[in-house]
């Protein structure tokens, strides 16, 4: 009997989230709490009781589905953005203001970055590569895709990427160390190329950002400060996940890449609502697939639960050390 492919419909549950922090902008008051409850209260819970997904599933059919979920979550990343910006030039409270930052930080997280994960690992010049890298800009971290696709993915689990983190290394001393590093490897990556100063890529990406905020600013001064806000939220999200996907995982001198190089976690709900994301050890190893078709390793580092899950623990450095410690002394390696 053939394996029932993956079903497309689980992966919508993925909008609630963008949809929430849209209304709550809207709305405003307590509801622009609601993204940041519904992401960071509910998901660890629904990670916890929804359990891992099964193994048995095969290729979707057809990937279109699943590639035009990435274009609405963009233009849902875009709406967020707007919604907040708008809530700030209205004269929203401060406190409401920053529990939007928070909500609108937490959906750019996903529907920009994660998105902008995916659809920047095609080519260049392509219409998906040209909206991932307008979901970074709105991030204010716009050199991302070339640091990410050249330096971490040919250099991941050694000391030579900047987003592997060490044993023992603290998620808040990881994001101080791995944020100006990856800006000064991707500013690198086209210095080799002759590329430097103003001719740069990444010098002027930056410079860009900065008028983008500036442009914020004139509009309105608690319209930049939210905008900016809520990039900085994104960033530490995408700087937690890389935290999390390769915690402590060393390549020997020489060694290849393999599957034991990536923590890997099925649980659905992460799976469902982040683009299968948590399957690293496959979007490692086959970086062109589409992420509707990656698949689970056996054998490879199983991570105690899922992106939601392991959020709080990694917060809390004692408990995620010690949790963590077990479960790579458990790795064959070890």
């Amino acid at each position: 009997m053939g394996e029932r492919p993956t079903p497309f419909a689980p992966h919508l549950l993925g909008l609630i989230n963008p949809g929430v922090v849209i209304a709550g902008n809207v709305l405003g008051g307590p509801a622009t709490a609601m993204g940041a409850v519904w992401m960071l209260g509910v998901g660890p819970v629904l990670d916890r009781v929804l359990g891992s997904r099964p193994r048995a599933q095969g290729k979707p059919t057809s990937g279109t589905p699943f590639k035009a979920l990435l274009y609405l979550h963009t233009v849902l990343h875009v709406c967020a953005i707007a919604t907040l910006v708008q809530l700030a030039a209205l004269g929203a409270e401060w406190y409401w203001l920053a529990a939007a930052v928070v909500s609108t930080g937490i959906c750019s997280g996903v529907s920009g970055v994660i998105v902008a994960h995916e659809l920047g690992h095609t080519r260049p010049k392509s219409i998906s590569a040209r909206l991932a890298r307008m979901n970074m800009l709105l991030v204010l971290y716009g050199h991302f895709t070339e640091e990410h696709n050249v330096t971490h993915h040919k250099h991941v689990a050694t000391t030579a990427d900047p987003a592997s983190a060490d044993e023992g290394e603290t998620v808040w001393g990881f994001v101080a160390r791995t944020v100006p590093k990856q800006f000064r490897d991707a500013y690198a990556i086209h210095a080799k190329r002759g590329a430097r100063g103003w001719r740069n890529r990444v010098v002027r990406v930056a410079a860009f950002e900065v008028v983008l905020v500036a442009a914020l600013a004139a509009l309105a001064p608690a319209a930049a400060l939210v905008f900016v806000g809520q990039a900085a939220v994104a960033v530490f999200l995408l700087e937690y996940i890389n935290y999390v996907q390769h915690y402590g995982l060393r390549r020997g001198k020489g060694e290849r890449q393999s599957k034991m190089h990536s923590w890997q976690s099925e649980r659905r709900w992460s799976c469902w609502t982040l683009f299968n994301l948590s399957l690293h050890p496959a979007h490692h190893l086959k970086a062109s697939e589409g992420w509707w078709d990656l698949q689970p390793y056996d054998g490879a580092p199983d991570m105690f639960s899922g992106y939601y899950g392991t959020f709080w623990p990694a917060l809390f450095s004692p408990l995620w050390k010690r949790w963590m410690a077990q479960k790579l002394a458990a790795l064959p390696s070890n």
